[in-house]
């Protein structure tokens, strides 16, 4: 099993490239972490830059040591989301732009993830987005988590801008746990459910993560589990990996 063997437009991955114990021998004994995880999954999502910056050599490193296929999915700061609530954050977005523009055509969705308490603003969020991905290198997966972001006007509102919006688990709100907005990305984000970023996912529920992503017609599908705080997203990711490679 290997990040080739799968479907080229679908990315299956975990909330960072930690490999627990119980599942260190699906994975090759030499390497760094990053290495040995990327001969299995397609794919990451970079959550420690929601917290901190990472230097244009860290991310040169980073994409020199994964297999040309790879991609980075990347956090929005919480500078930017939740402290500035996207409100004058030019010379910020600058910043991280060019750090990670360092990971060249590795370069996935950049995950914008914002508060519950955020509600939608065409105008904020149209002028944060235009510089968050002001060419076609970038594209954004918004994970918004506020009620007035799921109805068909803000759905058409995000699709018109090439704005994917996240599928996540659980859903809180109606409508939340389905991919929305611009539909050549569908991003899953599984965070664990009942317990977040806890709770692991059964072999019935994998089953239909599957299916869902089977049918779905998206031009790139990302399938990201966030339940890292009890180790159990590795083992889903590669039971879900796993099962898409066998079909």
């Amino acid at each position: 099993m290997t990040a080739e063997s799968t479907c080229a437009s679908v990315f299956i991955g975990t909330a960072g490239w930690a490999i627990p114990k119980p599942v260190a021998a699906e994975f090759p004994a030499n390497g760094s972490a990053l290495a040995r995880y990327s001969s299995v999954f397609s794919a990451v999502e970079i959550n420690s830059t929601f917290r901190r910056s990472h230097q244009a050599k860290t991310y040169e490193r980073w994409r020199e040591t994964v297999p040309p296929a790879f991609r980075f999915a990347i956090k929005t700061p919480q500078l930017l989301t939740h402290d500035a609530r996207l409100v004058d954050c030019s010379a910020g977005i600058s910043i991280f732009l060019a750090e990670i523009s360092a990971l060249g055509a590795k370069l996935g969705p950049i995950l914008l993830q914002l508060p519950p308490s955020l509600d939608f603003d065409a105008n904020v969020v149209g002028r944060f987005c235009e510089m968050l991905a002001p060419d076609d290198r970038f594209t954004v997966a918004c994970e918004p988590r506020h009620a007035s972001w799921f109805n068909a006007d803000v759905n058409s509102w995000l699709a018109e801008r090439r704005i994917a919006r996240v599928a996540a688990d659980p859903v809180l709100h109606p409508g939340a746990g389905e991919p929305g907005g611009w539909r050549g990305l569908s991003y899953y984000r599984l965070h664990g459910s009942p317990r977040v970023y806890y709770s692991s996912y059964d072999a019935e529920q994998i089953v239909s993560l599957r299916a869902r992503l089977e049918k779905d017609d998206a031009k790139e599908k990302w399938c990201i589990f966030d339940n890292t705080a009890s180790g159990v997203a590795t083992p889903n990711a590669i039971a879900l990996n796993s099962s898409i490679v066998s079909r």
